[in-house]
């Protein structure tokens, strides 16, 4: 039973080293209809909980749903444009000092661009 129990908890502490913590500054070039736009995402990990702010040409938006589980993470940015709530999503997987994202939702397909940490 001790051993069982040694080798659970050592099992627990080998994922949570290996788990990414994106807390900090990241800027990553994303496409866009007029082109790429330089876009920051300033990221607050606290356990599997992520908050923080996605800023563009437009301004700051706040971060929501954000959820870290390993090296993924996801999280929603809705604003108003044009009297529409505009609601994207990202998901994003953590490989070293950057995240590759994919956004879906708001306006045309899914997008694929690289966040580097800064």
């Amino acid at each position: 039973m001790k051993t069982i129990l040694t080798a659970a908890l050592l099992g627990a502490f080998a994922v949570a080293a290996f788990a990414a913590d994106v807390t900090g500054k990241w800027m990553a070039q994303v496409p866009g209809r007029n082109g790429n736009q330089d876009v920051t995402f300033n990221l607050n990990q606290s356990g599997s909980s992520l908050t923080g702010t996605v800023t563009t040409p437009n301004g700051d938006q706040q971060i929501s749903e954000g959820k870290v589980d390993g090296n993924d993470l996801s999280f929603v940015v809705s604003f108003e444009a044009r009297g529409n709530t505009i609601r994207q999503e990202y998901k994003g997987t953590v490989a070293g000092s950057e995240i590759k994202f994919t956004r879906s939702g708001g306006r045309g397909n899914p997008i694929e661009f690289t966040a580097k940490k800064q």
